[in-house]
């Protein structure tokens, strides 16, 4: 018997979370309300604190700078005489200080004349047309994950390109967003090539290892080998979510709720003549800067440099921006990646535009620019409040405080197996959710984890592995990462209904799949198959501290 009524369709439970945590997190205030208040509530918690003697004991060894004089990391009162003069004499120095501020805006000026002189949607008409969704989705999240190679500049131009492409293809631009975003920050340990990251965390892993083995050594390059695996873990994971889970979930994309100025870009066309031949010339453009920036960071000045040859030993800035006298400082151009990547689009689209004639003169580069600028203001607004929120809890040394305790906690519990690992990348993942920067949580809890680790037999090298998994997974549902302010602010070009529990929700998938899979890989790479993390790296060392390669 065929029924007359309405069909209904029924929602899975993984659905109906996802809209609970979206509603849940939807009642919380405007983010830069949220950050004002997380800024209040420190400057009281740290007169309680310092009223009640809160104190953890700081795990770095003597000699470590930034070690607390007396070895215990105490509350500093912001409700104090001293507090008060701190805010008020530094609250411009934190908001000029906080670096995406920087790292954006500087970007952006390059990325806008890109923009509008049409470089970047000739660049993404002739990048997606006819390919298959499922083809574009890899694309998107692979090059997330590339782009940390580039310090953060994903955050700045790959997520907001993401949304771009999708909406280009008739898709919802969220989808695409979000696939960005977990290639960029959820894979954020994941890449093919070494970044300003990893001699960072060297650095801190070598010192913690001190404390056991005086004198251990750790590469930069030690996790190079399972981060390049995890590269196309990470993709086909990452794809998978956005294909089966995130873009069914969000439908058909509403234009109505969203800004009309972001609904300008063109749709999916084939590119005219004038296009072809200004990315033609925008391609010759790229190629001449690339042999350029080879030129400037030829590595010399290290043992293992490659020999040079004799007619460039004298030439002006040859090598200039490679490895100089310490190789674990990394090569000087990653550390100015911004400015490098502020060149590399500007000069493209410069090309671009005067070929197809959408930049004439100096006043257009300008003008588009300043268009770059003025989308900004409500990132800034943001940013404001939220550098405060974060230089407070600095200042106060709660989140050091936190990171330490969470440190101590799975300490106590006594642990001499594998499971231990599994319980801190957990950890870490958690950690991770209220202390934002990877080297500043290392830097408190690499002197705890790794000599404690070491002694059941897990080289430093292993330990900052496992470390890497938990930074990233849940750096896509953390409202204390950086860049989260500036998501919501893309986010909410195309729904200006959004808030923040609509990209918790969003993203709430990735994080837990990546959290999951991630780690069971780990446990095969590491424990099945003992396959090497990284070049001549240890997986395990004896009690005495001999090592023993993984094969």
């Amino acid at each position: 018997m065929n029924s007359t009524g309405p069909v209904t369709t029924k929602k899975s439970w993984m659905d109906s979370f996802l809209k609970w945590i979206e509603w849940t997190g939807n009642l919380l205030p405007h983010p830069v309300t949220l950050f004002a208040s997380f800024a209040l509530l420190t400057v009281l918690l740290s007169g309680i604190g310092s009223y009640f003697e809160w104190s953890v004991v700081d795990p770095r060894p003597v000699g470590v700078e930034g070690r607390a004089p007396d070895g215990v990391i105490k509350v500093d009162s912001l409700m104090s005489p001293a507090g008060l003069r701190k805010i008020s004499t530094n609250l411009v120095k934190n908001f000029t200080d906080f670096a995406p501020l920087g790292t954006v805006l500087v970007a952006l000026l390059g990325v806008g004349l890109a923009e509008h002189s049409g470089l970047l949607s000739a660049t993404i008409r002739s990048m997606v047309f006819g390919v298959p969704k499922a083809l574009v989705t890899i694309a998107v999240v692979f090059a997330g994950i590339a782009s940390n190679t580039a310090s953060e500049i994903g955050y700045v131009v790959l997520i907001p390109l993401g949304a771009a492409i999708y909406h280009s293809l008739g898709r919802h631009p969220l989808a695409g967003l979000a696939a960005a975003f977990a290639g960029v920050s959820g894979g954020y340990s994941a890449n093919l090539l070494l970044g300003t990251v990893d001699p960072l965390l060297a650095g801190v892993t070598a010192e913690a290892a001190g404390i056991w083995e005086p004198g251990y050594q750790v590469s930069p390059a030690c996790n190079w080998i399972f981060m390049i695996a995890s590269t196309f873990l990470v993709t086909i994971v990452g794809s998978w979510v956005s294909i089966t889970i995130v873009e069914p979930r969000l439908g058909k994309f509403d234009s109505g709720q969203a800004d009309s100025e972001w609904l300008s870009q063109p749709r999916l066309e084939k590119l005219t003549t004038n296009e072809v031949q200004g990315l033609i010339n925008a391609g010759v453009s790229i190629l001449f800067m690339t042999l350029v920036l080879v030129y400037l960071c030829w590595p010399i000045g290290t043992k293992a440099a490659p020999s040079i040859p004799a007619f460039a030993e004298n030439l002006p800035w040859f090598g200039a921006l490679g490895f100089i006298d310490d190789p674990k400082k990394g090569p000087a151009f990653l550390n100015g990646i911004v400015a490098i990547i502020f060149v590399f689009f500007l000069v493209p689209g410069f090309v671009f535009g005067r070929t197809v004639g959408t930049v004439r003169n100096d006043k257009d580069i300008i003008q588009s620019m300043s268009k770059s600028m003025t989308s900004l203001g409500p990132y800034i607004v943001l940013v404001f409040f939220a550098a405060q929120f974060v230089k407070f809890f600095e200042w106060t040394k709660l989140g050091t405080m936190l990171a330490v305790s969470g440190a101590q906690f799975i300490k106590d519990i006594g642990m001499d197996n594998a499971g231990i690992l599994a319980v801190f990348i957990l950890l870490c993942a958690l950690i991770n959710l209220i202390m934002g920067s990877a080297s500043a949580k290392w830097t408190f809890m690499a002197p705890v984890f790794v000599p404690m680790m070491m002694q059941l037999g897990y080289s430093p090298e292993l330990i900052q592995c496992a470390y890497r998994i938990g930074d990233s997974c849940t750096n896509v549902i953390s409202p204390m990462m950086s860049y989260f302010g500036m998501i919501f602010v893309f986010a909410s070009r195309y729904d200006r209904k959004a808030g923040m529990g609509t990209i918790i929700s969003l993203m709430f998938p990735y994080a837990i799949i990546f959290l999951v899979t991630w780690t069971i890989f780990f446990f095969v790479w590491v424990f099945m198959l003992e396959l090497p993390i990284g070049p001549e790296t240890p997986l395990f060392i004896d009690v005495v501290g001999a090592s023993t390669e993984g094969q």
